[in-house]
Protein backbone atom coordinates (compact mmCIF):
# COMPACT_ATOMS: atom_id res chain seq x y z
CA UNK A 1 0.00 0.00 0.00
CA UNK A 2 1.29 3.48 -0.85
CA UNK A 3 0.28 5.91 1.90
CA UNK A 4 1.27 9.54 1.70
CA UNK A 5 4.04 10.63 4.04
CA UNK A 6 1.48 12.53 6.11
CA UNK A 7 -0.88 9.55 6.38
CA UNK A 8 1.97 7.21 7.34
CA UNK A 9 3.17 9.68 9.99
CA UNK A 10 -0.40 10.01 11.29
CA UNK A 11 -0.68 6.22 11.75
CA UNK A 12 2.70 6.12 13.49
CA UNK A 13 1.67 8.91 15.87
CA UNK A 14 -1.71 7.29 16.55
CA UNK A 15 -0.13 3.95 17.40
CA UNK A 16 2.24 5.74 19.80
CA UNK A 17 -0.75 7.61 21.31
CA UNK A 18 -2.49 4.29 21.99
CA UNK A 19 0.62 2.98 23.75
CA UNK A 20 0.89 6.11 25.96
CA UNK A 21 -2.52 7.77 26.35
CA UNK A 22 -2.75 11.29 27.78
CA UNK A 23 -5.65 12.92 29.56
CA UNK A 24 -7.82 15.11 27.32
CA UNK A 25 -7.69 18.90 27.67
CA UNK A 26 -10.85 21.00 27.81
CA UNK A 27 -13.35 20.37 25.03
CA UNK A 28 -13.64 22.65 22.00
CA UNK A 29 -15.98 22.92 19.02
CA UNK A 30 -16.52 19.55 17.37
CA UNK A 31 -19.30 17.17 16.31
CA UNK A 32 -20.70 13.95 17.73
CA UNK A 33 -18.85 11.14 16.01
CA UNK A 34 -20.65 7.95 14.93
CA UNK A 35 -20.38 4.71 16.90
CA UNK A 36 -17.78 2.21 15.71
CA UNK A 37 -20.49 -0.26 14.63
CA UNK A 38 -22.14 2.35 12.38
CA UNK A 39 -18.99 3.55 10.62
CA UNK A 40 -18.63 3.25 6.83
CA UNK A 41 -16.39 5.07 4.37
CA UNK A 42 -19.38 7.20 3.30
CA UNK A 43 -20.29 8.03 6.90
CA UNK A 44 -16.64 9.06 7.39
CA UNK A 45 -16.89 11.48 4.46
CA UNK A 46 -20.15 12.93 5.75
CA UNK A 47 -18.86 13.37 9.29
CA UNK A 48 -15.52 14.90 8.26
CA UNK A 49 -17.43 17.36 6.05
CA UNK A 50 -19.64 18.19 9.03
CA UNK A 51 -16.55 18.71 11.19
CA UNK A 52 -14.87 20.96 8.60
CA UNK A 53 -18.01 23.14 8.71
CA UNK A 54 -17.21 23.89 12.38
CA UNK A 55 -13.95 25.55 11.33
CA UNK A 56 -14.08 29.30 11.19
CA UNK A 57 -12.86 29.77 7.61
CA UNK A 58 -13.48 32.74 5.35
CA UNK A 59 -16.05 32.01 2.60
CA UNK A 60 -13.35 32.23 -0.11
CA UNK A 61 -12.00 28.80 0.91
CA UNK A 62 -13.15 25.88 -1.25
CA UNK A 63 -12.35 22.26 -0.53
CA UNK A 64 -12.80 18.74 -1.78
CA UNK A 65 -12.72 15.64 0.39
CA UNK A 66 -11.64 12.20 -0.80
CA UNK A 67 -11.30 8.77 0.77
CA UNK A 68 -7.73 7.58 0.14
CA UNK A 69 -7.60 4.04 1.55
CA UNK A 70 -7.82 1.93 4.68
CA UNK A 71 -4.87 0.35 6.44
CA UNK A 72 -4.76 -2.51 8.92
CA UNK A 73 -2.60 -2.70 12.01
CA UNK A 74 -2.65 -5.39 14.69
CA UNK A 75 -5.36 -3.81 16.87
CA UNK A 76 -6.69 -0.99 14.64
CA UNK A 77 -8.04 -0.22 11.22
CA UNK A 78 -7.38 3.30 9.94
CA UNK A 79 -9.47 4.98 7.26
CA UNK A 80 -7.54 7.73 5.47
CA UNK A 81 -9.10 10.84 3.93
CA UNK A 82 -7.67 13.98 2.32
CA UNK A 83 -9.31 17.39 2.22
CA UNK A 84 -7.72 19.78 -0.31
CA UNK A 85 -8.27 23.49 0.29
CA UNK A 86 -7.74 26.44 -2.02
CA UNK A 87 -8.92 30.01 -2.29
CA UNK A 88 -10.45 31.55 -5.36
CA UNK A 89 -11.14 35.23 -6.00
CA UNK A 90 -11.55 37.22 -9.20
CA UNK A 91 -8.23 38.99 -8.50
CA UNK A 92 -6.30 35.84 -7.64
CA UNK A 93 -7.30 32.59 -9.28
CA UNK A 94 -6.27 29.47 -7.39
CA UNK A 95 -2.77 30.14 -6.07
CA UNK A 96 -2.17 26.70 -4.63
CA UNK A 97 -3.64 24.04 -2.43
CA UNK A 98 -3.20 22.89 1.15
CA UNK A 99 -4.16 19.38 2.19
CA UNK A 100 -5.45 18.17 5.54
CA UNK A 101 -5.13 14.43 6.12
CA UNK A 102 -7.64 12.68 8.37
CA UNK A 103 -7.48 9.23 9.93
CA UNK A 104 -10.54 7.58 11.39
CA UNK A 105 -9.30 5.14 14.00
CA UNK A 106 -11.35 1.95 14.43
CA UNK A 107 -10.11 -0.23 17.32
CA UNK A 108 -10.67 -3.94 16.82
CA UNK A 109 -11.10 -4.76 20.53
CA UNK A 110 -13.18 -1.92 22.00
CA UNK A 111 -16.96 -1.96 22.45
CA UNK A 112 -18.74 -1.23 19.17
CA UNK A 113 -20.92 1.38 20.89
CA UNK A 114 -18.00 3.76 21.48
CA UNK A 115 -17.51 6.60 18.99
CA UNK A 116 -14.79 6.41 16.36
CA UNK A 117 -11.67 8.45 16.99
CA UNK A 118 -10.62 11.00 14.39
CA UNK A 119 -7.27 12.76 14.05
CA UNK A 120 -5.75 15.00 11.42
CA UNK A 121 -2.48 16.56 10.25
CA UNK A 122 -1.77 19.33 7.81
CA UNK A 123 0.32 18.76 4.73
CA UNK A 124 4.06 18.92 5.49
CA UNK A 125 3.40 19.03 9.26
CA UNK A 126 3.88 16.36 11.89
CA UNK A 127 1.74 17.75 14.69
CA UNK A 128 -1.34 15.57 15.11
CA UNK A 129 -4.63 17.31 15.93
CA UNK A 130 -7.79 15.86 17.46
CA UNK A 131 -11.28 17.28 16.87
CA UNK A 132 -12.60 18.73 20.11
CA UNK A 133 -9.08 19.25 21.43
CA UNK A 134 -7.68 21.52 18.74
CA UNK A 135 -9.06 24.78 17.41
CA UNK A 136 -8.40 24.77 13.67
CA UNK A 137 -6.64 27.90 12.43
CA UNK A 138 -7.22 29.26 8.93
CA UNK A 139 -3.64 30.57 9.03
CA UNK A 140 -2.39 26.98 8.88
CA UNK A 141 -3.80 26.63 5.36
CA UNK A 142 -2.34 29.99 4.34
CA UNK A 143 1.08 28.97 5.70
CA UNK A 144 1.12 25.71 3.70
CA UNK A 145 0.20 27.48 0.47
CA UNK A 146 2.73 30.26 1.06
CA UNK A 147 5.49 27.72 1.81
CA UNK A 148 4.74 25.86 -1.41
CA UNK A 149 4.72 29.13 -3.36
CA UNK A 150 8.11 30.11 -1.91
CA UNK A 151 9.54 26.68 -2.75
CA UNK A 152 8.18 26.90 -6.31
CA UNK A 153 9.82 30.30 -6.76
CA UNK A 154 13.09 29.07 -5.29
CA UNK A 155 13.36 26.24 -7.80
CA UNK A 156 11.82 28.25 -10.67
CA UNK A 157 8.99 25.87 -11.52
Amino acid sequence: MNLTTESAQLVKTLLEKHRHPVSPPSEMKTITWVAIRDFTVEVGIRQIEEYIQTWELQPCWLHSLDFICSSEEEHYTFYHYRARFSTLTWRKPIQGTASVYFAVDIPKVKPQTLPVEVHFVLESNRLMHTPGRTTFREQWLVDVIESKTLLRRAVNL
